[in-house]
C-alpha cells in the first residue's frame, strides 16, 4: 500500500514537470516568433537571416535543375515568403521545362513528336519562342532540338565513348529548330518528326533566373544575388551603399580548385560555358558536352571556356553556347556586332584570355597561369 501511494506521488510529479516544460516552451516560442529581431546566423523558416552593412539580408540554398541554387536578397522588407515564392517558381519551371519528368510539358512535347501538338503554359511557350529566335540569330548553332545528339553521346553519365558515324548522322537528321511548330493562338507546340527531342538545358536556367529577378523587382527588392549553379549568375542592383558585387571567376581547370580572377558587377549577368563541366577522354582527345549541330561532335576549336556578360540571363545562357561554337575570332566579331551591350572573355587551350573591348579593364587576374592576349 505504501509503495502504491509513493508511485502515485511520483507519477503526479512527472505530470507537473511535463506541464511546466510545455508552458515554458509555449511562452518562449511565442516570444521568438514575434520578436522580428533576427541576428546573423539565425534562421527564419529555411533562410539564413543576416545583415549586410546594416541592412537585412536573407540567404537560402535550393537543389533544383540538377544543381545547387543560391539566392541572397538584401532589403529590410525581405521575408521568408519571398524565398518560398522563389522556391515555388523554380519547382514549377523545373517541371515545365524538364525533358525527363513525366508530368512536364517538354516531356509531353517529346513524347508526342511527329504525332500531335501539345498545349503548354505561357512560360514554356515564351521560352520555346525565344529559343527559336536564338536559333535563327545564330544560324542554328544554338538549337534546342539537339536532344538526340545529347542522348547519343550521353556525356556525364559514365561509360561514354565516341558513337559510330552512322548513329551521329541519324541523330543530326533529327536536329533542326526549324521543325518546331508553334500555334500561338492555341498555345501549342509540336515537333514535326517522330524521334525529335527538345532539350532546354542550354537556356532554361537563364530564363528561370530572369523570372526570379523580375519577381524580386515587383516586390520592391532591388538588391540580390541569384546564382544558379555558378554557370548563370544575376547580380540584381548593388549591395548597400551602391557597392558592386565582387564575383570570383572559375578556373576552367576545375581540378586545380582555384579561381582565375575577379570582376565587379551591378545589374548584370555572368554566364559561363566550358569544356571542364562534363567530358570524357578517348585516345587522348577530350570530348565535352558542348555539341555542334553542324558536325554532331563536341566542338574542337581551341577554347576552354567562354564567359558572357549581358543585361539578362536568357540571352547570356543561349549566347554562351552558340558563341562558344563560333570559335574565338567569329565569336568576338558576332558579340561586338550585336545592338545590345554584351561582353565576353574567351580562354584558349594555352591559357590566354581574349576579351571584348568593354570588359578587359574590369577583369582582375589573380592566377599567373593566365594572361591577356590580343587577336592578330
Amino acid at each position: 500500500m505504501k509503495n502504491k501511494k509513493m508511485a502515485l506521488i511520483l507519477a503526479a510529479a512527472v505530470v507537473l514537470i511535463i506541464a511546466a516544460v510545455i508552458v515554458i516552451w509555449q511562452l518562449t516560442g511565442k516570444e521568438d516568433s514575434g520578436s522580428g529581431n533576427a541576428s546573423s546566423g539565425e534562421t527564419a523558416g529555411s533562410a539564413e537571416v543576416g545583415k549586410e552593412s546594416g541592412v537585412k539580408s536573407l540567404a537560402q540554398t535550393f537543389y533544383i535543375y540538377d544543381t545547387v541554387v543560391n539566392i541572397k536578397i538584401i532589403g529590410d522588407t525581405a521575408e521568408q515568403q519571398n524565398m518560398d515564392d522563389i522556391a515555388a517558381m523554380l519547382e514549377r519551371m523545373d517541371l515545365e521545362f524538364s525533358r525527363t519528368k513525366e508530368n512536364g510539358e517538354v516531356y509531353a512535347i517529346n513524347q508526342a513528336a511527329g504525332k500531335e501538338a501539345v498545349a503548354v503554359s505561357d512560360e514554356t511557350l515564351d521560352l520555346i519562342k525565344q529559343s527559336i529566335k536564338y536559333g535563327e540569330e545564330m544560324d542554328g548553332l544554338f538549337d534546342v532540338t539537339i536532344g538526340p545528339l545529347v542522348d547519343l553521346w550521353n556525356i556525364g553519365s559514365g561509360g561514354e565513348s565516341v558513337p559510330a558515324q552512322a548513329d551521329i548522322d541519324q541523330a543530326k537528321s533529327m536536329t533542326n529548330y526549324k521543325d518546331i511548330i508553334i500555334d500561338e493562338a492555341a498555345k501549342t507546340v509540336m515537333l514535326a518528326k517522330e524521334g525529335m527531342i527538345m532539350d532546354l538545358g542550354g537556356i532554361g536556367k537563364g530564363y528561370a533566373a530572369d523570372r526570379i529577378a523580375d519577381y524580386l523587382k515587383e516586390q520592391g527588392l532591388n538588391s540580390a544575388m541569384i546564382n544558379l549553379g555558378g554557370s548563370s549568375i544575376i547580380a540584381l542592383g548593388t549591395k548597400p551603399g551602391e557597392v558592386p558585387w565582387n564575383i570570383g571567376l572559375q578556373d576552367p581547370d576545375k581540378s586545380r580548385g582555384t579561381q582565375l580572377g575577379t570582376i565587379k558587377i551591378a545589374d548584370e549577368v555572368i554566364d559561363a560555358s566550358g569544356v571542364y563541366e562534363r567530358y570524357f577522354i578517348q585516345d587522348g582527345v577530350r570530348y565535352h558536352h558542348i555539341l555542334d549541330p553542324r558536325t554532331g561532335f563536341p566542338a574542337q576549336n581551341g577554347l576552354k571556356s567562354i564567359t558572357i556578360m549581358s543585361p539578362n540571363a536568357t540571352d547570356a545562357d543561349a549566347l554562351s553556347t552558340g558563341v562558344f561554337l563560333m570559335g574565338l575570332e567569329d565569336g568576338i566579331k558576332y558579340l561586338e556586332s550585336l545592338p545590345e551591350k554584351v561582353d565576353a572573355f574567351f580562354i584558349t587551350d594555352d591559357n590566354k584570355i581574349y576579351a571584348t573591348s568593354g570588359i578587359k579593364d574590369r577583369l582582375v587576374l589573380t592566377d599567373p597561369t593566365y594572361s591577356f592576349a590580343e587577336l592578330p
